[in-house]
């Protein structure tokens, strides 16, 4: 057997989304940061001025799919009404940040 007939490990990507509703003043990219950091994914989540916040997350395509599956719902606090996710260009960035 060959290393080509091992399927190889997922790459490392990066994906952005917007997520509207009351996601602002409740903790979300406290917890959004939370979350990533339990995954072991980079990245940032940051208010906009519409009142969405937009997350930047960066790593294994499985933990992605969890973060976006909790983005759906966010912390207790939060009502989320849309997200809307897309993958991006992948960046290497270190640790989570909030802005």
């Amino acid at each position: 057997m060959t290393e080509s007939d091992h399927p190889s490990e997922p790459q490392a990507v990066c994906i952005r989304c917007l997520v509207s509703g009351r996601v602002q003043g409740v903790f979300f990219r406290a917890s959004t940061r939370e979350q990533a950091l339990g995954l072991g994914l980079t990245g940032e989540a940051r208010n906009l001025p519409d009142g969405r916040v937009e997350v930047l997350a960066c790593g294994d395509p499985r933990a992605l799919e969890r973060l976006r599956d909790w983005l759906r719902q966010g912390p207790p606090q939060a009502v989320v009404s849309n997200l809307v996710c897309e993958v991006v260009p992948y960046q290497a960035l270190s640790g989570f940040g909030t802005s």
